[in-house]
């Protein structure tokens, strides 16, 4: 959760001066760093919602999760070199109060010395025969791992590592081909025309492929490793220090930020299409409808990128070689300015194509709804919103709660009875959008209360007194539904509007954070990034805090992440879980919740499809929690068939279908004549929707609820 936060009134209550700390515009890129780190340092120190004492305990915490960044797998550095790093495992507290480099040069320094050795490492072995046979294993938990004590056990290491992913490139193989004789035999079994190509490979030429894989795989690895800037590891290692304080405070280079805030806008000024890089290469990838790149007429997924020209002013840039995300920056820009790219077409042929930029929506991002036609004959609406998404910048930007309220009255001109909204895997945004979002389906009342670090409780409150909706309603969540979707579910449960159902508790996120740029505190014209930081905490209108706790379903209904350590009270820099005294509202009665989960528990009962997916998820974390694994390819052969066998069990899940239809809106109809990237993800959207079994439940419970509007 983050919000749209005043952060220049908000500064008034803290002496300004004392974040003030240098006046003069970096000269290099060290200087840049020292100055952001002791920035960071006051930053978190003053306006973080529970500071920490920057002291040496502090110090250790930070030292133990960079490691578990930079090096979670204990691949890269020697003991000899942890050795040497731990000499500095209480001074980082000095460090960033001082701008200090020097454990941070002393380790990036030694991480690309050690991926140069290692690179050459993988080159010995692959340049050698790689025996399966060997009876040894790998160990998968990082917390079992030891880091290697010398060079010869970083070999070993690393040979292990190569052939374990060497097998699963082999098993990968023997899936494929299993899939495709089946497929076959089907063809043949019902004399359907055979068109399908059936050419098995030996188990020699299954090892040489896969080997082949692993080796560019391992190569291209470590070429975009080196590709990296030493500067953007900095990134990591301020992060060190800010997710120490909470897990949702974070340092952002000026790049991450842009990405956050496209992300979050739900549009991007460019061309419209993919960038994607193979074996050093960049490509273009899928192309927008309707954006610059497809309205060219002359660009196509799969043609080579060879340069980039931002502006007609400035040389074109040779990308070959570069990461995607940089060519991603040169190509985007200003709305209505040109860019052009060089390609080679697959015939070989070169080309330039100038194009003018345009804004183009990330649709992913934005709500969306379908009617379903339910088995009892009446109709009932659907809407899914990824995330709670916010265009402060932009009056006419888009929001969450207006696209909400749009999907609404489609729904509503489509004569539905119900309406089921779904905030799975739904991470939260604006915490302004979930009063909105409250107000259309209820009046006026308080939805959340938020405390600050100073202990002073605002309640905020929706003045909305014409509700669009007010029948049946039903939100779905999951582990994954964190933040403004636990506000929203909270509010919605606490009034008793809506029946919340899914996993047994949400994510637990119950914290604000603000974006502070590093510049308001310095005296330059330099871009230092933002801190993503935690001001505030949430509270529900009961005073119940949703921080780790989370919500907990009316009607809970297991899934896979309910076996995972999905959460906030799994990580160990979370903020607790307090309780503050409860504000006034009116419980409004919608429906018998004791009714309804009765209902729901006597069909889930008798629901096998429920029944045999709860098996899977428990037998599939059960895999995860493997710690070691067998590198012999006739002891991994035998495991793989042994989970074959157990997996053809679960394939009826594959097949299952929930019986709903979906109708689609006149409009969507139309649109999908003339754009086929929207009528790919429609027809997806719609195949998954019918293999939803929680839908097809929270469709009984919409109808169990009865019409009221």
């Amino acid at each position: 959760m983050w919000k749209n936060f005043k952060l220049n009134k908000f500064l008034l209550l803290i002496p300004l001066t004392s974040l003030m700390f240098c006046f003069n515009s970096p000269k290099n890129d060290d200087e840049k760093m020292q100055t952001i780190m002791v920035s960071v340092k006051n930053t978190l120190s003053y306006l973080h919602y529970s500071p920490k004492a920057i002291n040496d305990a502090y110090s250790k915490d930070v030292y133990k999760h960079y490691f578990e960044l930079i090096d979670s797998g204990k691949r890269y550095f020697l003991q000899s070199d942890m050795d040497e790093f731990g000499k500095h495992e209480t001074k980082l507290d000095d460090y960033i109060s001082q701008g200090d480099l020097t454990f941070y040069k002393l380790t990036i320094d030694r991480l690309y010395q050690r991926v140069d050795e290692i690179d050459k490492i993988t080159q010995d072995i692959f340049s050698k025969p790689i025996n399966l046979e060997e009876d040894e294993s790998l160990t998968l938990e990082p917390k079992l791992k030891k880091v290697p004590a010398n060079k010869q056990e970083q070999y070993n290491e690393w040979k292990k590592f190569i052939k374990y992913n060497i097998l699963q490139e082999i098993e990968s193989m023997n899936s494929k081909e299993e899939a495709q004789k089946e497929k076959k035999d089907s063809v043949q079994k019902y004399n359907l025309k055979d068109t399908i190509k059936f050419q098995p490979l030996s188990p020699d030429q299954k090892r040489i492929k896969a080997t082949d894989e692993v080796k560019d795989l391992v190569k291209e690895t470590f070429t975009r490793f080196k590709k990296r800037k030493k500067m953007d590891w900095f990134t990591v290692y301020m992060n060190a220090y800010t997710e120490v304080f909470d897990p949702h405070t974070n340092y952002y280079s000026p790049k991450d930020k842009e990405d956050f805030d496209t992300q979050f806008k739900g549009k991007v000024i460019g061309i419209g299409a993919l960038i994607q890089e193979k074996k050093g290469n960049l490509y273009l990838g899928a192309l927008t409808i309707g954006a610059p790149a497809w309205k060219s007429k002359q660009l196509s997924e799969g043609d080579k990128i060879l340069k980039v020209r931002s502006n007609p002013k400035s040389d074109a840039v040779n990308v070959v070689g570069m990461l995607s995300d940089e060519a991603v920056r040169l190509i985007r820009g200003e709305k209505g300015t040109p860019v052009t790219l060089t390609v080679q077409k697959k015939d070989g042929t070169t080309k330039d194509v100038t194009m003018i930029r345009e804004e183009v929506a990330i649709e992913d991002t934005f709500a969306r709804s379908i009617v379903v036609n339910s088995p009892n004959g009446k109709k009932y609406g659907f809407i899914n919103l990824p995330s709670f998404n916010a265009d402060f910048e932009d009056a006419k930007g888009r929001n969450a709660s207006d696209d909400i309220k749009n999907e609404i009255i489609k729904l509503k001109s489509q004569n539905i009875e119900g309406i089921v909204l779904d905030l799975r895997n739904n991470g939260g945004g604006s915490l302004t959008e979930v009063g909105d979002i409250m107000g259309l389906f209820m009046e006026a009342g308080p939805y959340v209360q938020v405390k600050d670090g100073n202990g002073k409780i605002q309640t905020l409150k929706n003045k909305n007194e014409t509700p669009i909706w007010t029948g049946p309603l039903v939100i779905m969540q999951n582990e994954l539904s964190a933040s403004a979707s636990e506000i929203l579910a909270g509010v919605m449960q606490d009034y008793g509007r809506a029946m919340i159902i899914g996993s047994p508790q949400s994510f637990g996120k119950g914290t604000v954070q603000t974006f502070v740029d590093l510049n308001r505190f310095l005296n330059t014209e330099d871009d230092f990034g933002s801190l993503k930081l935690t001001i505030q905490k949430f509270y529900r209108i009961t005073g119940e805090s949703t921080q780790r706790k989370g919500i907990v379903s009316d009607i809970q209904m297991k899934d896979f992440f309910t076996y995972a350590e999905v959460g906030e009270r799994y990580d160990d820099y979370a903020l607790a879980w307090d309780k503050i005294p409860g504000t006034s509202f009116k419980k409004l009665n919608y429906f018998n919740a004791v009714a309804l989960e009765k209902s729901s528990a006597e069909r889930m009962a008798k629901n096998s499809n429920y029944q045999l997916l709860l098996e899977s998820a428990q037998w599939r974390e059960k895999l995860d929690k493997e710690e070691t694994i067998t590198l012999n390819i006739n002891k991994f052969n035998e495991l793989m068939k042994q989970r074959k066998a157990q997996i053809e069990k679960f394939k009826a899940l594959t097949k299952f279908e929930n019986g709903l239809q979906f109708t689609m809106y006149p409009g969507e109809m139309e649109r999908e004549k003339k754009d086929e990237a929207f009528k790919k993800k429609s027809d997806m959207w719609i195949k998954n929707l019918k293999k939803d079994p929680y839908l097809q439940e929270a469709m009984n419970i919409v109808a169990d609820m009865g019409t009221k509007s």
